[in-house]
Parts: C-alpha cells; structure tokens; sequence
C-alpha cells in the first residue's frame, strides 16, 4: 500500500523540477538572445527493464523499497535554439543573427584566465579605446580569433557577413567571427548567456547573416510559460492530494482497524 507515497513523492519532484526550468524561463523572457530551457521526464515502465538490477546509482537516489525505483524518474535539460524575434534599436553596436550560429567573445575569469565563449546576444559597445565589448566588459573577437578595435572618430557599418567597415571605406577594416557547430548537444551553457564546447564539439560554416541596429530576443513566449506554469502546478497538487489521502488512509487503519 505504501508504494503510491513514493510514487507520488516522486511525482512532486519532478514537477519542483520542471517548475524550477519554467521560472527560469519566465526570469529570462527580457533577456537578449537567451534560449528556452526545458525538463524531460521518464515514467516507470520506461526505465523497468534495465533498473530491476541496477544498483549503480548513488545512495542519494530515492530507493526506498529494494532497488526499484518507483514513480517518475528526472530525464535530461534540453535547450530549444530557435530564432527569437528581432526587435530594432538604431544603435550601431546592436547586432543581431539571423540563423544559426553564434558571436565568438573572449571570456576572462577571476583569475585572469582567457576562454573563448560564444553567444547569441549582441548588444556591444565600444570602449574609449577602440575596442568592441560585451555589455560584461569581454572583448568580441574578429574572424581571426582576435580582438576588434575600431576608430572611435568614424562612423561604423557592418553589413550581413560581418564585415566592419568605417568612414567613406568600402573596404573591410575587420570582420566578426561567427562560429556555427555540427551539434549542439556538445555546447553547454556558461554563466548566464554564454555557451561553450564540449569534447567531441565540430564546428561547420555559419549560414547566420547579420543585422545591424538590431537585437535578437528570447525565444520564449510569456504565455505559453504561464500556461505551462499552471499545468505543473495542477499536477504537484494532484500527487499532493494522493499523500493526503494515504496518510488519511493509514490513520483510519492505526487508530480504527487497530482496535479489533
């Protein structure tokens, strides 16, 4: 009888889980180029036929009845890299993608350690130097895999391939350096907008053009979140209800059934 409270324990967190991913979302719908997020689940008979033995897993798992592992078990985070919208700004340094890939920055740690990191917000400025940044201050790096410097005293364009050009010049000064990869699953996400590779990561030739005076959004939509949102909380109160009604159930049997 005790087997449905772990069920439904099991169930309840994995809806912590999903809502944790939802929040995040919800947190990040105004954050420029950011990617939905999302939580995968897997049931019980999904898993049965190889977890009857496995013991492999760590002792923090919930195994509270032999080595099965009841109710719902947590499956892998997924991304959703869609295009998001692209809202105009008029701003020189605002620059968006349109198709995959992604800007290349040098990322510089605590340590004043260096990495190359890529994403997909272009919301750059220009110090007093000449040098193309991030709004974290990381400096945006040209095809060559070096760092953009610019003369402050002329005007700026950059057309669809990257091309950065200057004053009355229709010749290049430097280009961007877009960088698109075979598979996304060898990226993970670094810090709060920022992608890096993984071991087994190939990159391929970037189809994305770029737009200037122009950022890419998110690519969530508020609504569909919300919606979401209501539907995980709907479920977490269901496998609430079943604890209720066990423990309800297992108090009628201690102090009435008891008895006799």
């Amino acid at each position: 009888m005790l087997k449905g409270l772990y069920t439904a324990y099991t169930g309840m967190l994995n809806e912590q889980h999903r809502m944790d991913v939802m929040t995040n979302n919800l947190a990040n719908a105004n954050t420029n180029g950011y990617k939905k997020e999302g939580a995968t689940s897997q049931a019980f008979n999904d898993v049965l036929a190889f977890k009857l033995k496995d013991t492999s897993e760590a002792a923090f798992t919930t195994r509270p009845l032999g080595i099965n592992n009841l109710g719902v078990k947590i499956g892998e985070g997924y991304t959703d890299y869609s295009q998001g919208p692209m809202k105009g700004t008029e701003n020189v340094f605002d620059l968006a993608l349109s198709g995959p890939g992604f800007f290349a920055v040098s990322y510089t740690n605590r340590n004043n350690e260096t990495s190359i990191k890529y994403t997909r917000d272009g919301s750059f400025t220009m110090d007093t130097q000449g040098y193309l940044k991030t709004h974290d201050g990381d400096f945006v790096l040209n095809r060559t895999g070096g760092r953009i410097r610019l003369d402050p005293l002329l005007d700026v364009r950059i057309d669809t391939s990257g091309n950065i050009m200057q004053g009355e010049s229709t010749v290049p000064v430097t280009q961007l350096q877009i960088r698109d990869f075979a598979d996304y699953n060898y990226l993970e996400k670094f810090g709060e907008n920022y992608y890096q590779t993984v071991n087994g990561a190939r990159f391929q030739d970037a189809e994305a053009k770029v737009y200037q005076g122009y950022l890419e959004t998110s690519n969530i939509s508020v609504v569909t979140e919300m919606v979401n949102m209501i539907n995980i909380s709907r479920a977490y109160e269901t496998n609430q209800k079943v604890i209720q009604t066990y423990d309800s159930t297992l108090e009628t049997a201690v102090t009435q059934i008891g008895r006799l």
